[in-house]
């Protein structure tokens, strides 16, 4: 009896019924219809005083083959199983009602119990639908290009390093970097960005060999949709390594990962199916202790089986982990299992990691401020052709962030560059010595202090969260330069909307000095920032915060670097994890795109989901609380129970597919 809609039928419908699907994947629903226009025939034919039993019995039975051709198959391959399933219970009943002579019974409830089957299975096959759309996403084949020509091959035969070339507005076949052309590609399907990106070569494409290395412009993914421009993209996974292939293959894992009221549901069906039994058993015998006769108490233990029966019960928490899981992926969000998604919706506390996820991960030009006479054109130009020299994170910021602003200009380029340790760097320049450093650098320079308007500015600029820097030449200060890892585009708006569904407790966790910290939580809205942390500190701030959050903490990072901390929140989630199989791997529910937006989709499809397992589960245990000491007492018969069973499962099932229409409000 137990789980029998989740497992058996399922594992039956491939093996048992494949034989028996002649007319398609909806065979037994045509049988069931057939079933029941047999039974309605014959009822109204039972009301007509001319019509003798004779030609009516018949017709009851033809119905009740038709209805019982997938019941029989399921019961005998379940017990070839060793498998006790309800199934063979609803025929046990039927034969049951038949031997008393009650045919319209016994086909009623074959037919009932039929249809239930065929429309339940019909609408868990389009939650399932969902997910295995995913597998249609990547072409067969590849336009493989060699030697100058081009050669259609299965994707299968892709290589790393090959070049494959992918025509304007036709579907990507394997994950790579751009080699040659731009265009627009929607990653929809992968990430579940709205908005195509744009791509486009990069400069350093012959060498590279990681798709996770690389800048979102340049990777593309399998089974997403190239634009209207021609690309040709070097390999980096084949076929069976692609994160497509990646996620196809954790979300089908997923949907055999048990939440915790799937546990609880099935740890009460160990001892409830088997006090059933005893039940029934107890109800067969009840003739010796009333006046009544075998064939009474014996029809009233059968309405007792079918009352019982735990089909709503079982499929009520798995159907609604299905289409949550199904929901999640076309948004570009995986969650791996009932458990996190479960979980999920009842956090109270998020901790965030700063770099790279609240921040973009990569420190960019954010000021110049000349000082004098010096025009800003002059600073930048001093300050990029000095940097440019220079393999430090921030340098590579001031001459991309530069350049960016002074366009074309001729920059005269700096020679003999000197790392001065802790303190910054010198060159030559246009005929001068540059200097371009901290407060120390010139205090020992220049034997004196900075002068006061810099060091003000110097000061307000740290508060909020830069690295300043002077620029010097000769005996003249220049002015000053900041850099800074700047919050994400969405950070503010995703944390707003956080608050807006009930979040009130957001914890940036960093290892950069509080100043910082501060600063960037300030401009974000962060309500707990957290700086100057090791990785063993963060593991101790989510043990805490776990221990003043009662709803539980979920961690946000890239899956890699914050594995440690993840581990011990109540959900680990990691971002931007199309470009990593360790944050696929290492993570509760990963969010595809490298984007906070699907932050709040996550959690309040989370919550949907727990609410709609707990409706499920108060309709399937109410249904039964009601059926039984109905059915004991004999107010209703075999009949009604069977529609009331069978259209509570129905309802369930169907509630729980509301969840593939979820959207955040």
């Amino acid at each position: 009896m137990k789980d029998a809609r989740k497992d058996s039928h399922q594992e039956i419908s491939e093996h048992g019924h494949s034989n028996l699907n002649f007319l398609g994947e909806n065979t037994e629903l045509y049988f069931a219809i057939i079933s029941g226009v047999f039974w309605v025939t014959g009822v109204v034919l039972s009301f007509i005083s001319s019509v003798s039993e004779s030609i009516v019995t018949p017709i009851f039975i033809i119905g009740a083959i038709f209805g019982g051709v997938f019941t029989f198959s399921s019961a005998i391959f379940g017990l070839s199983k060793g498998k006790f399933e309800i199934d063979f219970l609803m025929l046990f009943a039927a034969i049951g009602a038949a031997a008393l002579g009650k045919w319209s019974e016994s086909a009623l409830l074959l037919f009932l119990f039929s249809l239930g089957h065929a429309l339940e299975h019909y609408a868990m096959k389009r939650a399932r639908r969902s997910i295995s759309a995913l597998s249609d996403l990547a072409p067969p084949t590849a336009l493989l290009k060699q030697n100058g020509e081009l050669k259609e091959v299965h994707i299968e035969e892709l290589k790393v390093g090959d070049i494959i070339v992918v025509k304007p507005n036709s579907t990507i076949a394997a994950d790579g970097v751009v080699a040659k052309g731009t265009s627009a590609v929607n990653q929809a399907s992968i990430t579940g960005e709205s908005m195509p990106i744009t791509k486009l070569p990069s400069d350093s494409w012959k060498d590279d060999i990681e798709v996770k290395n690389l800048l979102p412009e340049h990777r593309v993914f399998a089974g997403t949709i190239n634009g209207s421009g021609a690309l040709e993209i070097k390999v980096l996974k084949e076929a069976k390594d692609s994160t497509l292939s990646r996620l196809i293959y954790l979300v089908k894992e997923a949907e055999t990962q048990k939440s915790p009221t799937q546990h609880l549901t099935d740890n009460f069906e160990k001892y409830y199916v088997p006090s059933v039994l005893i039940l029934v058993i107890l109800l067969l015998f009840a003739f010796v202790v009333i006046d009544e006769t075998f064939e009474q108490s014996f029809y009233r233990a059968m309405s007792v089986l079918i009352a019982a029966s735990p089909c709503a019960l079982a499929i009520s928490t798995p159907s609604a982990v299905l289409a949550g899981i199904a929901r999640a992926a076309r948004q570009g969000v995986l969650i791996k299992g009932g458990r996190p998604l479960e979980d999920l919706g009842g956090v109270s506390a998020i901790a965030f990691d700063k770099t790279g996820t609240l921040t973009e991960g990569r420190p960019k030009l954010t000021h110049a401020i000349p000082f004098g006479n010096i025009s800003r054109e002059q600073l930048l130009k001093v300050s990029v052709a000095v940097e440019a020299l220079s393999d430090h994170p921030l340098a590579a910021a001031i001459v991309d962030g530069g350049n960016k602003e002074l366009g074309d200009i001729d920059i005269p380029k700096a020679e003999n560059l000197k790392a001065l340790t802790a303190r910054g760097i010198q060159a030559d320049w246009n005929g001068g010595l540059v200097h371009i450093g901290n407060r120390r650098l010139f205090e020992e320079l220049t034997g004196n202090a900075v002068p006061k308007e810099i060091d003000q500015k110097m000061a307000e600029l740290e508060l909020e969260g830069n690295t300043a820097m002077i620029v010097h030449q000769g005996n003249e200060y220049l002015g000053i330069i900041a850099a800074m890892d700047v919050a994400r585009p969405e950070a503010i708006s995703t944390l707003t909307a956080l608050k807006g569904i009930g979040i009130k407790r957001m914890v940036m966790l960093t290892g950069d000095n509080q100043k910082v910290a501060n600063a960037v939580a300030k401009i974000i809205g962060i309500t707990d920032p957290l700086g100057s942390l090791l990785p063993e500190d963060k593991v101790t701030a989510i043990e805490k915060l776990k221990e003043e959050e009662s709803g539980g903490v979920a961690m946000v990072g890239d899956g890699v670097n914050d594995a440690p901390a993840m581990a011990k929140s109540t959900v680990g989630i990691a971002m931007g994890a199309a470009g990593s199989d360790v944050a696929l791997e290492t993570a509760d529910i990963a969010l595809m795109a490298d984007k906070l937006d699907n932050l709040p989709f996550a959690i309040g499809l989370s919550r949907k989901a727990k609410s709609i397992i707990k409706q499920n589960l108060i309709i399937s245990l109410g249904m039964v609380v009601i059926l039984v000491p109905l059915t004991i007492m004999g107010t209703i018969a075999i009949g009604p129970a069977v529609v009331f069973h069978e259209g509570s499962t129905l309802v369930v099932v169907l509630n729980a597919l509301r969840l593939l229409r979820y959207e955040l409000k």
